[in-house]
């Protein structure tokens, strides 16, 4: 079997389930469970592949195309690990900017393999947020940029509180989009659907 599956320690994250397993109460040597360990190792490897990727690298390519007008990109679909229970959340980004002054884009495509770079790390929804307009400001120098993710998290859907259907929606606001207006106008086109 492979030592290391995309940068993970699988024998050391097989050995790790199979402990949980025990701890657990369940016995990792029967027929269901006897290739869990090993599936489980290599599921994390793919559901935290972004600690091994460069979020800049994403961004690396730009046009200029003079364009001064929003770039919006909506329902982004999400799919991250709650840091704190590592149990998924799942839901929609929305990703906005408005171009700096030498009208550089991005691909559009871009947009959503940024938002998955950071959502496949063990993640909190509001600092997932944060980092993917962070990003874009710092790649791209935009005028402003908008981020706004919307989440169920199980971590309150299938335990603790149990309420399935509630979603979290965070958002981060850059530059010229913290103008009141230019803000009502993503928003807007946001909601919109």
């Amino acid at each position: 079997m492979a030592r290391s599956v995309d940068g993970v320690d699988v024998p050391r994250a097989r050995a790790a389930v199979r402990e949980l397993l025990l701890a657990v109460g369940e016995d990792p040597d029967r027929e269901g469970l006897r290739d869990t360990p090993d599936r489980v190792a290599r599921a994390y490897a793919e559901t935290f592949a972004g600690l091994r990727q460069d979020p800049t690298q994403v961004l690396s390519a730009s046009f200029d195309i003079g364009h001064e007008e929003m770039v919006l990109v909506k329902d982004i679909e999400v799919y991250s690990t709650c840091e704190h229970h590592l149990v998924p959340f799942h839901g929609v980004a929305h990703v906005g900017y408005i171009p700096g002054p030498d009208g550089r884009v991005t691909g559009l495509s871009k947009l959503a393999r940024l938002v998955d770079v950071y959502a496949r790390r063990p993640q909190v929804q509001e600092r997932l947020t944060a980092q993917v307009a962070d990003a874009l400001v710092a790649a791209l120098a935009p005028r402003g940029a908008i981020v706004v993710v919307e989440c169920e998290h199980l971590c309150m859907s299938m335990r603790g509180v149990r309420k399935p259907g509630s979603r979290t929606v965070t958002s981060a606001v850059r530059g010229q989009m913290r103008d009141s207006a230019t803000r009502a106008e993503a928003m807007s086109l946001i909601i919109g659907r």
